[in-house]
């Protein structure tokens, strides 16, 4: 039997049609393949960079420079702390009220060391000079200026014995904020490293002998805070 012209060219239009389709279809498919093999890619890049970022986060180096800060921020401390003799780095910690705002001493002026019993305060604006005295005066550590213009003259008592031992307890005080910071330090470096060993950045081996360079590092620190103590408790007590 023979199709009828239009039948035939019905049926072959329809099957075009539906080849087209599927056509179509193969190329969207191919195209969603391809769309989601593109997110997962990048899915996985940003994954590994960003624990790349992560393994990267942890230095020992920078363990060790924010011990130091510590350190360095406990010295500081140290040299407000009255001894009985002069030094130029007792007046430093001391703010003074200059056009409108506190502002260090040591911006304000130069201090020298006369002797081993007195400051001289160079006051570099005049003006000045009533405010410094003041500063002086009322930071809490027994001292009386004598102003000589834009010059003031600091004498540096005798501590008497209750006096320094109120120094060695306040110095055991700034040691123990060092201590602390330390160990904050050393505990901010352990959970980087327990989280990269939990994300398997780190092997447990590589884990443990970074931790313990850490509690190598902070045993270290705390060792140097304690003898930086002992060293000022001496000064202190030193008649």
């Amino acid at each position: 039997m023979t199709a009828h012209p239009a039948c035939a060219s019905g049926l072959l239009t329809g099957r075009g049609q539906q080849a087209e389709r599927f056509t179509r279809i193969q190329y969207s498919v191919a195209a969603v393949i391809q769309s989601l093999q593109s997110f997962f890619t990048t899915a996985f890049r940003d994954r590994n960079q960003t624990m790349a970022a992560d393994a990267n986060s942890f230095n020992i180096n920078d363990i060790s420079r924010r011990m130091e800060g510590a350190l360095a921020a406990l010295k500081d401390e140290f040299s407000g702390l009255r001894t009985g003799r002069a030094s130029s780095g007792l007046l430093e910690p001391i703010q003074v009220d200059a056009y409108g705002s506190m502002t260090p001493l040591v911006q304000v002026a130069s201090v020298s060391v006369s002797d081993s019993r007195m400051l001289v305060v160079q006051v570099w604006d005049r003006g000045l000079a009533s405010a410094v005295d003041k500063a002086i005066r009322t930071a809490g550590i027994g001292l009386n200026p004598v102003m000589e213009g834009q010059t003031l003259r600091v004498p540096i008592p005798p501590l008497n014995e209750e006096r320094r031992r109120e120094f060695a307890k306040l110095a055991a005080k700034y040691a123990e904020h060092a201590r602390v910071a330390i160990r904050n330090v050393r505990r901010d470096g352990m959970d980087i490293l327990k989280k990269l060993e939990k994300s398997g950045d780190l092997s447990q081996d590589q884990q443990k002998i970074l931790s313990e360079k850490v509690q190598t590092q902070t045993d270290a620190f705390i060792k140097k805070v304690d003898d930086s103590l002992k060293s000022k408790e001496d000064e202190i007590m030193q008649v």
